[in-house]
C-alpha cells in the first residue's frame, strides 16, 4: 500500500515534534532519563526510515544497528520508572544495567560479520518498503532476555509503589505502566500481526507521547518552581546579578522597571557597555570586593520617582568556597528613609525609633527562623506542630529554673540566656530539610537504616543555623542555638548522637532542649504510636534522670510538671 510508504517519515516527524514539545516543557527538575528517551526515540525511529529505504542488505544491516539502541531504551525507561517512583537505587546497581545494556548492543554490532546475533539475513521488498528477512542467532535470545528482565523490574517497581507509596499519583503510575506494555506487545508480537512493517517505533511514539503527559502532570504536582519563579519574577524584590569579571548575568522584571538602562545591557557583557550603569554600579562593586564584610558601606540608595531604594551588594550563593560572581538586591526603602529623615537631628527619637526598628527586625528574624522551622516541619507526617510545643515546653522549665533555688551549678542561668534558649528552641530539628522525603514522610518507624539517616540531622541542623546566623553581631545566641541544635539528642551517659558527649561534655542549652524534645514526643500522638498519659510519661523521664537527661534538671522538671499537664491538656479540648 502506498500509505506504507509516509509510516516510517511520519512516526519519525511526530517523534521529532514530540521530542520538541518535551524540550519546551523541561524544568531542571525533570528525571534525566526521560530526557534521554526523548533523546533517543527520534534517533531509532530515524534508523527504521533509512531501514526502509535500504537498496543494499549492508545498508539495510546499517540501518538496524542503529535501532537496535532500543536496547538502552529499555534500561532508560526502567530508571525513569524509578526515579519517578522515588525508588533509590544503589549505583552499583545502575552500573549492572549498563554493563549488561552495553554487552547486549555491542553483540547487535556483529550484525553482517558473524552468525552469532543473525544466522542470516536477506532483503526483500513489500510495497515499496525494504524489509529484512532475519533468522537470529544465539545472542538473540539473549536480548530477549534483558528485555524481559528490564520489563518485569520497570512492572514490579510500578506495583511496589502502588502498593506502598501513597505520595505517587495513581494517574502517573497508571500512565507508566501503558508504554512498558505497549513496547512489550510491539516487541514480541508485531511481526505476527504486521509482518510487512514494524510497529516498535510506533511504540515508541506512543511512548513519547506518554511521558509528555507524565511531564505534564509533575509539573503541575510540583509546585517549587512556580513559587520561586513568581517570587523572583513579579515580587517587590529586584535582583541582578554579575560574574566574578562584573559581566552582567541577568535581572528579574522588577530591577528593569526600576533601572530601564539594564534593559540595554547584553548578558555575558561587561558593566562598560552602558557608560551610566558602570558610572552607578562599578563603584558599589568594587567597594563590596575591598570590604565584603561591611554591610553598612555595601548597602546604596537610589531615589528615583519620589522612591528611595536600597541596593543591598552581596554574593551569588553556592556551595564552592571560590568567588561565583556578586548580586545586588533592590528593596523599596522609602519609608524606613521617611522616618529617618523626619527624626534627623532628634538623638532621643532617633534612639527610640532605632531600638523599633530593631525590635522589628529581630521579630521579624524570629519570625523567619520559627516559620523556617514550621515549613521543615511541615515535611514531616509524624511531628505536626511539635516545634511550638516544645518552644513552650522549654519555656516552661526556664521559667521553673529562674525560681530561687534551682540554678543548677554550671548552667549560669542569666536573663540573657533563658531569653536565647527559648528563641532558639524553634532552630532545633532545621536539620530534618536535609533528610529525604521518603524517610521524614514514613507513615511508621523507621528500619535501622533510615534511622541513621534520619540521626544525621542533628549534624546538618548545626550547620544549617551556623549558616543562618554567621555574621550576626549575636555571638552568644549564634553559639547557643547551634548548640542546640547539634546536641539536643545527646544523653547524660554517653549513649546518645551526633557526637556521642557525655554528662557536662553537652552544653546546658542542650541538656535542657532534650527534655522539651523528649517530653513532648512522649504525651503527643505520632503515626506510629498512640501519645501516652502524663503518668507514663513522667515515670519515663524521671527514670532517665541521670542516665538519659541530667539530674540537676530534676528540681525543675517536677516543678515545672503541673504547668505542663495543663497545657497539654488545654491543647486536647
Amino acid at each position: 500500500m502506498a500509505l506504507f510508504r509516509f509510516y516510517y517519515p511520519g512516526l519519525l516527524l511526530a517523534s521529532l515534534i514530540m521530542t520538541t514539545m518535551y524540550m519546551f516543557m523541561w524544568k531542571k527538575h525533570n528525571d534525566v532519563h526521560i530526557t534521554l528517551f526523548f533523546t533517543l526515540a527520534p534517533i531509532i525511529n530515524l534508523g527504521y526510515l533509512f531501514l526502509s529505504t535500504a537498496q543494499t542488505l549492508n545498508a539495510a544491516l546499517n540501518a538496524i544497528n542503529i535501532t537496535y539502541i532500543s536496547c538502552f531504551v529499555q534500561m532508560i525507561i526502567v530508571l525513569a520508572i524509578f526515579g519517578l517512583c522515588r525508588i533509590e537505587v544503589k549505583r552499583w546497581v545502575k552500573l549492572f544495567f549498563m554493563i549488561i545494556t552495553t554487552l547486549t548492543f555491542l553483540s547487535t554490532l556483529t550484525i553482517g560479520h558473524n552468525t552469532w546475533f543473525y544466522k542470516d539475513a536477506t532483503l526483500d521488498q513489500i510495497n515499496g518498503i525494504t524489509v529484512v528477512r532475519k533468522v537470529y542467532g544465539p545472542l538473540h535470545s539473549v536480548l530477549y532476555a534483558v528485555i524481559i528482565l528490564f520489563f518485569i523490574i520497570g512492572v514490579a517497581a510500578i506495583i511496589y509503589s502502588r502498593l506502598h507509596k501513597r505520595q505517587i499519583s495513581r494517574r502517573v503510575l497508571n500512565l507508566l505502566l501503558l508504554p512498558q506494555i505497549v513496547c512489550m506487545i510491539s516487541f514480541f508480537g508485531s511481526r505476527m500481526l504486521f509482518p510487512e512493517i514494524e510497529v516498535l517505533p510506533a511504540a515508541y511514539c506512543f511512548a513519547e507521547l506518554v511521558y509528555l503527559l507524565i511531564v505534564r502532570r509533575i509539573n503541575l504536582y510540583d509546585v517549587t518552581d512556580i513559587v520561586i519563579d513568581s517570587l523572583v519574577q513579579e515580587g517587590d524584590t529586584g535582583f541582578i546579578a554579575f560574574d566574578r569579571n562584573f559581566n552582567y548575568l541577568g535581572s528579574n522584571e522588577t530591577a528593569r522597571k526600576i533601572l530601564p538602562q539594564l534593559g540595554n545591557l547584553a548578558v555575558d557583557l561587561s558593566l562598560g557597555e552602558d557608560t551610566e550603569m558602570e558610572k552607578m554600579i562599578l563603584p558599589w562593586l568594587n567597594q563590596y570586593v575591598r570590604d565584603p564584610g561591611n554591610a553598612e558601606a555595601n548597602g546604596h540608595f537610589y531615589e528615583k520617582d519620589g522612591k528611595i531604594y536600597l541596593f543591598t551588594v552581596g554574593e551569588l550563593p553556592g556551595k564552592k568556597s571560590s568567588r561565583r560572581g556578586y548580586r545586588i538586591v533592590i528593596t523599596d526603602d522609602t519609608l524606613d528613609r521617611a522616618y529617618i529623615n523626619l527624626l534627623d537631628g532628634f538623638n532621643r527619637d532617633l534612639k527610640e525609633q532605632v531600638a523599633k526598628k530593631t525590635a522589628d527586625v529581630e521579630r521579624m528574624n524570629d519570625n523567619m527562623i520559627l516559620g523556617m522551622a514550621v515549613m521543615v516541619e511541615s515535611r514531616d507526617n509524624s511531628t505536626g506542630g511539635h516545634i511550638r510545643r516544645t518552644s513552650d515546653v522549654v519555656r516552661m522549665l526556664v521559667d521553673a529554673l529562674k525560681k530561687e533555688g534551682r540554678d543548677p551549678d554550671g548552667y549560669n542561668l542569666t536573663e540573657d540566656f533563658c531569653k536565647m534558649l527559648i528563641k532558639a528552641a524553634p532552630m532545633h530539628d532545621l536539620g530534618k530539610i536535609a533528610v529525604d522525603d521518603e524517610i521524614l514522610r514514613k507513615p511508621g518507624r523507621f528500619t535501622p537504616e533510615e534511622f541513621e539517616k534520619m540521626k544525621a540531622h542533628a549534624a546538618e541542623g548545626a550547620r544549617i543555623v551556623h549558616e543562618i546566623l554567621k555574621g550576626t553581631d549575636d555571638v552568644a545566641f549564634h553559639h547557643l542555638a547551634e548548640n542546640v541544635a547539634h546536641y539536643h539528642h545527646e544523653r547524660w551517659d554517653g549513649s546518645g548522637y551526633p557526637m556521642h558527649l557525655k554528662g557536662e561534655q553537652i552544653p546546658p542549652e542542650a541538656r535542657i532542649m532534650a527534655v522539651a524534645d523528649v517530653y513532648d514526643a512522649l504525651v503527643s500522638k505520632r503515626v506510629y504510636k498512640d501519645k501516652m498519659s502524663f503518668e507514663q510519661a513522667n515515670s519515663i523521664i524521671m527514670d532517665g534522670m541521670g542516665s538519659q537527661f541530667d539530674s540537676a534538671l530534676k528540681e525543675a522538671y517536677l516543678a515545672a510538671r503541673p504547668a505542663l499537664e495543663a497545657y497539654y491538656s488545654s491543647l486536647e479540648g
